[in-house]
């Protein structure tokens, strides 16, 4: 599995941006797709995460009613609308894909970066004030 997050920038405060994750052709139904996040000497965080073959999502609760994550089969491609952007929102976001646990919970699995075994390079958000 190979993905490619790309769509990040430099943003005021309050505005939107999408992100967007491409994912190879060899992907299955179960795969779970995940967004992640890491800032200056913070650790990476679960942002948020959706499974391929169903529209259950998990969010974080630190951007929980601001982003969105949502998938495009046809183009084998999930996004990440993110609204009212912050400054704290700042970070590196990378997506990550996770083939072995299709039966662990999102709420369970989705923080977890540990369960995902393959990831993109990522892509920079800045939110300036």
């Amino acid at each position: 599995v190979q993905l490619q997050a790309s769509g990040g920038g430099s943003v005021q405060s309050g505005e939107s941006l999408r992100i967007s994750c491409s994912v190879s052709r060899d992907i299955r139904p179960w795969y779970t797709i995940a967004w992640f996040r890491q800032a200056p000497g913070k650790e990476r965080e679960g942002v948020s995460c959706m499974r391929l073959s169903d529209t259950y999502t998990y969010t974080t609760d630190s951007v929980k009613g601001r982003f969105t994550i949502a998938k495009d089969n046809a183009k084998n491609t999930v996004y990440l609308q993110m609204t009212d952007l912050k400054p704290e929102d700042t970070a590196v976001y990378y997506c990550a894909a996770d083939t072995d646990n299709e039966r662990v919970n999102l709420t369970i699995l989705c923080p977890n970066l540990h369960l995902f075994g393959h990831w993109g390079q990522g892509t920079k958000v800045t939110v300036s004030s």
